[in-house]
């Protein structure tokens, strides 16, 4: 069975496509207009083309690449998805509503090896990295999702902060970005789009040099080594040093201010000490740094873990605003469901 989803390819990529099944180029931007202005999801909706082309899209593509499992909605709107691929493994999707608009967290692997010791997402190993066009098709599924409660309701954000390391799986993250940024489909705009790294040196730098005007967020979690390794084991690769030279590079190119994720863990990394440390790491890029200190949420295998207290995150925001560092303590989404990314893909696969 063809499995090839057509949401994978660029504008570029269909146009070629096109003329080497001796089709015009011109179709594309009529293709595109189908998939993401009017959302069909079957190709013989696609009325203004000929029966040939159909045909031919239908055999080498598919328009639903994933199969919605689970759905969980919280009462403040947040909605977890479990969605099947066509190998039958898992992956998650959120959707989360804002005061600035509705955005989706995405998937970029099933699994992940980064091997953070708080995260339910590493609790299972990688096992593949997802297609660009199983990343654009849980955009396309959330949306679907809200057309179908007839509210006008549009994803306008996009975080690729799901399950995975995205810069492990640079080249299809790259594609996806392309994709749902580009004019004549999604068009999301490239500063309504966050990617996350945990510190992969090199894609940083890389990413540096796209030219895509996306937001940049580093999940930093310790303000040194000996804290950050126990927490992340990629950071024995890639250690602070180095990754805050690729942080230096990617800013002084960029000129654009990068987000900093700090996961509060009592007893671990939410001291006063800590969050002078944290001051004296981030002080001389103050100007472009956002400090987002995100409550953990628990996860059942980790016991070791526990949240730190209202006093310790307010104490330690406190001494980064009196140094001038900007920094929120994140509103938490869906806390009545499964919200620790990766949580409800692992309690479904441990049944």
């Amino acid at each position: 069975m063809n499995t090839a989803s057509i949401y994978g390819l660029t504008l570029d990529d269909l146009q070629e496509w096109l003329l080497l099944h001796g089709q015009k180029k011109f179709r594309a931007p009529q293709i595109w207009d189908w998939l993401y202005v009017k959302r069909v999801q079957e190709f013989a909706d696609m009325t203004n083309l000929s029966k040939e082309l159909i045909a031919s899209l239908e055999a080498n593509f598919v328009l639903e690449p994933l199969n919605q499992v689970v759905v969980q909605e919280s009462a403040d709107g947040t909605t977890k998805y479990l969605f099947q691929l066509a190998d039958k493994l898992m992956i998650e999707t959120v959707l989360m509503y804002h005061e600035y608009g509705l955005s989706v967290c995405v998937t970029t692997q099933v699994g992940c090896d980064i091997g953070c010791t708080f995260c339910a997402s590493g609790l299972k190993r990688k096992q593949r990295d997802l297609t660009a066009g199983e990343i654009v098709a849980q955009v396309m599924q959330v949306q679907h999702y809200l057309d179908e409660k007839g509210k006008g309701e549009r994803v306008s954000h996009v975080v690729v902060m799901g399950i995975g390391e995205p810069f492990d799986n640079y080249d299809n993250v790259m594609n996806f970005l392309h994709i749902i940024n580009n004019a004549k489909g999604l068009a999301i705009g490239a500063r309504h789009i966050t990617v996350s790294t945990s510190g992969l040196a090199p894609k940083i730098r890389e990413f540096a040099d796209n030219g895509l005007q996306v937001n940049l967020a580093l999940s930093l979690h310790a303000p040194n080594d000996e804290i950050r390794s126990r927490m992340m084991r990629i950071n024995r690769k890639h250690p602070l040093e180095e990754v805050m030279a690729a942080i230096d590079e990617y800013l002084k190119k960029t000129n654009r201010r990068i987000t900093f994720e700090y996961i509060m863990i009592s007893g671990v990394n939410d001291s006063p000490e800590q969050a002078r440390e944290l001051v004296a790491l981030l002080k001389d890029k103050r100007h472009l740094s956002y400090v987002n200190l995100i409550p953990y949420n628990p996860v059942a295998e980790h016991i070791k873990y526990e949240r730190s207290t209202q006093k310790a995150m307010q104490a330690f925001y406190d001494i980064l605003q009196k140094n001038k560092i900007n920094c929120v303590i994140r509103k938490e989404h869906g806390t009545d469901i499964d919200a620790a990314c990766g949580q409800l893909r692992s309690k479904h696969l441990d049944k």
